[in-house]
């Protein structure tokens, strides 16, 4: 299993533009094939995107999807700073 940890900081005042993105589109992502969890985590004006995929291939299939090229331009340009992300394999679920 693959586990996607992606740090995103937004601009103050659009933080409620990308909580609506994540609202509008949290359920394709977490139906997109392979895709087996998704969480949203906050700390103040930064988010984390924590999501599970069963394997590698699934993970880059969705980063080459429509959805992600729909998703991801919309998301980035209310950065405050770049995102920083990690694709790690997961080994206990203790």
């Amino acid at each position: 299993m693959i586990v996607r940890l992606v740090k995103m900081s937004f601009k103050a005042e659009e933080v409620a533009t990308f909580e609506a993105l994540f609202a509008k589109y949290h359920q394709q992502i977490r139906n997109f094939p392979g895709c087996t969890a998704l969480q949203l985590l906050k700390d103040g004006h930064t988010y984390f995107t924590y999501s599970h995929w069963e394997k590698a291939q699934d993970l880059e299939n969705y980063r080459n999807s429509e959805l992600f090229k729909e998703v991801w331009p919309a998301t980035k340009v209310l950065f405050a700073k770049a995102a920083e992300a990690w694709s790690t394999e997961q080994r206990y679920d203790l």
